[in-house]
């Protein structure tokens, strides 16, 4: 992800939604909806912080920054998202991958939504790149690289035989990373183990 191009779009969505903000609060705030938990993403809500800093927005002086982490558990995005849309937040981040996009746009079609995901047309967050529409912006990456890596890991290390693929099940997209990557270790002759955790505990049992 861009850091700069997203909070750009980040600062320009807030300045939209200035008007209606200013009848709620004060001051601005950022609904911040991510799909993962604030241990692991710290360096990344740093950086976000940061990143808002250099655009003009500091966090406690003239924005807040309202949290909503699901920790790996993708069901729970909706209600996190319907409280965000229910505390009339000015703007929502959705982070964390396309379920919180996805959801964050369920969720309201009135308050802007920033996301950065791979394809937001394939996705069906927008209707096109050119042409977004609706309440939605934000960066496409357009890196779906999963089967690239499992190509690249075999060329670094070829004696290797059985790669392990660790996915989160609740997660639907994930689904098609699967699909890509089995395809890639057929290509190349590898048995390919899918390993699944949803949470921090289940990751540990994988290995």
């Amino acid at each position: 992800m861009n850091r700069r191009e997203f909070l750009l779009l980040l600062g320009g969505a807030m300045a939209v939604a200035g008007p209606l903000g200013a009848q709620q609060t004060a001051m601005p705030v950022i609904g911040f909806l991510h799909s993962g938990s604030p241990g692991p993403y710290a360096p990344n809500v740093a950086a976000f912080r940061q990143g808002l800093s250099e655009t003009g927005y500091v966090e406690g002086e003239n924005v807040a920054i309202d949290y909503r982490w699901a920790e790996g558990r993708y069901e729970r995005l909706p209600a996190l998202a319907a409280d965000l849309v229910g505390r009339k937040v000015d703007v929502i981040a959705a982070l964390g991958g396309t379920p919180s996009a996805l959801v964050a746009k369920t969720a309201t079609s009135v308050i802007p939504i920033v996301f950065s995901v791979g394809d937001p047309v394939e996705r069906g967050l927008v209707a096109s790149l050119a042409r977004p529409g609706g309440n939605l912006t934000g960066v496409a990456s357009l890196d779906e690289l999963a089967s690239k890596r499992l190509e690249l890991l075999s060329e670094l290390i070829p004696q290797a035989k059985v790669i392990a693929l660790l996915v989160n099940p609740t997660n639907g997209i994930n689904e098609r990373t699967i699909r890509d990557v089995q395809e890639a270790a057929g290509v190349k002759g590898l048995q390919l183990q899918i390993l699944k955790a949803s949470t921090d505990g289940e990751q540990n049992q994988c290995f």
